[in-house]
């Protein structure tokens, strides 16, 4: 690595970077990750937040418990009305999930008529409404900006992650208690790591 990629200051321990064509596949993996990490991440944050600090009915505001909804005797309501998504099948849900994910992803690999010849990253034209790659200075910036903040997000989530498993709370309600006690509710309280079990 020599600082040519978005992201990249030259550090490469595993030699990660050695075979081209492998890279540039975990190149592009990483920004893919990236970017539905950024959006995993907003998506945890906002339901809790609008139910706590904004009074938003919300059936279930925790990230990690809100799939359990589909099992309840009403289903799941999508933003809490029925009449946008109400989901009852699990296998429904499944499904559709296959043939819209499947669908964006086989088009985004195999191109597709608004998609040939265009970088698999980056792919600008119709894709790029507000003209963010017209410049490839500001480009480049943008760039280095998306793969940190997409790099923070990823280890957000596992924060995520972790906190559910030790806390059975969401991110935002262990943030409040942390603010709110900073010396007893943290990372190194032996009590909070045995307080929920899956």
């Amino acid at each position: 690595l020599t600082g040519e990629f978005p992201g990249d200051y030259g550090w490469d321990t595993q030699g990660l970077s050695a075979d081209p064509t492998t890279f540039a596949a975990y190149r592009e993996t990483e920004v893919i990750h990236a970017r539905w990490a950024m959006l995993g991440t907003l998506g945890c944050l906002t339901p809790e937040l609008l139910s706590k600090y904004s009074g938003v009915p919300i059936a279930e505001p925790v990230w990690f418990k809100a799939g359990s909804q589909i099992f309840a005797e009403g289903g799941l309501d999508y933003l809490g009305n029925p009449s946008l998504v109400h989901a009852q099948s699990i296998l429904a849900i499944l499904a559709c999930q296959v043939v819209l994910m499947g669908g964006a992803e086989a088009y985004r690999v195999n191109g597709g008529p608004a998609g040939e010849g265009l970088d698999a990253i980056n792919p600008g034209g119709a894709f790029d409404p507000l003209g963010l790659a017209d410049d490839p200075d500001t480009f480049a910036e943008l760039k280095v900006k998306e793969i940190k903040n997409g790099r923070l997000a990823m280890f957000s989530m596992l924060g995520y992650y972790v906190q559910a498993i030790a806390t059975g709370k969401g991110p935002v309600e262990n943030w409040a208690e942390h603010i709110a006690d900073p010396s007893g509710v943290n990372g190194l309280t032996g009590a909070i790591a045995t307080k929920f079990t899956p």
